[in-house]
């Protein structure tokens, strides 16, 4: 059984929505027609989008409608909120189209993210496995796509790395089998922490994996930070990253999009040197060095 939770909203709003209900814990989120208006001789790499947006995401049976509706909350308008419609829906159906169209993806040169089960043939690959039913945060929103492109052109070997805003764990659990010594995966969520945990132990890395939420945090000196939110939080957290990163230390944030890209950079500018930012359809990843 599955949780699917519908939201109608302007075009303008839906970017953020999509990104909202993946760091909540979706295990999919799908955009539709709203107002009943028909796209017609869109582009092939079109961005264009119905004025009027649904933006559906299905969660796991378990999910408390109640809990999730407050989490959202705290991230978008009220008068968004009282649009939010829930309902129950067999799980058989969309574990397998979750299936049919979850296939391995690559990011960077040698980092691949891949259904549990399936191989890669290239030789240096370094493969993710990850499993329906947990699989929030697999690669397939641009945000995390930036961030694991990122993680693969870092040397990570030896290094201490935070992913705050684990999700599913995916970029903590790309860091150690890239290399990382150890990695604190952090989430307001607590099912996302389990959710971490499952997958590190399914990719054999969960040794070197400690989650925990932001509260019970009490590291310093990372070599590398990550993190995958929200431009507000990113711009609330950004005094006490630099404290939790050491001089040199490299960080990459995303979840930003594109309007917001020079209000968070601002933020950081005053202990960081700053690389030219990335970007994925609307989506930008900031990153660079603390000073």
């Amino acid at each position: 059984m599955w949780l699917q939770l519908s939201i109608d909203c302007s075009e303008t709003e839906a970017p953020l929505l999509e990104l909202v209900f993946e760091n909540l814990g979706a295990g999919s989120v799908t955009l539709g027609d709203a107002g009943n208006q028909p796209l017609l001789e869109t582009p092939p790499d079109s961005k264009q989008l119905w004025q009027q947006t649904q933006v559906s995401a299905l969660f796991e049976g378990d999910r408390d409608p109640q809990m999730l509706r407050d989490s959202l909350s705290a991230f978008l308008d009220p008068e968004l909120i009282a649009r939010l419609r829930w309902e129950r829906i067999e799980d058989k159906i969309w574990e397998r189209v979750w299936l049919d169209h979850f296939k391995p993806m690559a990011f960077g040169r040698r980092l691949w993210v891949c259904p549990a089960g399936e191989s890669i043939a290239q030789q240096e690959a370094v493969v993710i496995q990850l499993d329906p039913g947990l699989a929030f945060g697999t690669g397939t929103h641009p945000t995390t796509a930036l961030c694991l492109e990122w993680l693969d052109a870092q040397a990570l070997a030896g290094k201490r790395i935070l992913d705050y805003g684990c999700g599913s764990g995916i970029l903590a659990i790309a860091a150690l089998k890239l290399g990382a010594a150890s990695a604190v995966a952090v989430d307001h969520d607590r099912q996302a922490l389990i959710a971490s945990r499952d997958n590190a132990r399914k990719n054999e890395v969960s040794d070197r994996l400690v989650t925990c939420l932001p509260g019970e945090l009490t590291d310093t000196e990372f070599d590398l930070l990550v993190a995958n939110i929200l431009a507000a939080p990113l711009i609330e957290l950004a005094p006490d990253f630099a404290l939790r990163i050491r001089p040199g230390g490299h960080f990459a944030l995303s979840g930003i999009l594109e309007e917001q890209q020079s209000d968070v950079a601002s933020h950081y500018l005053p202990f960081a040197t700053l690389a030219a930012a990335k970007q994925r359809q609307e989506w930008m990843l900031i990153s660079g060095i603390i000073k």
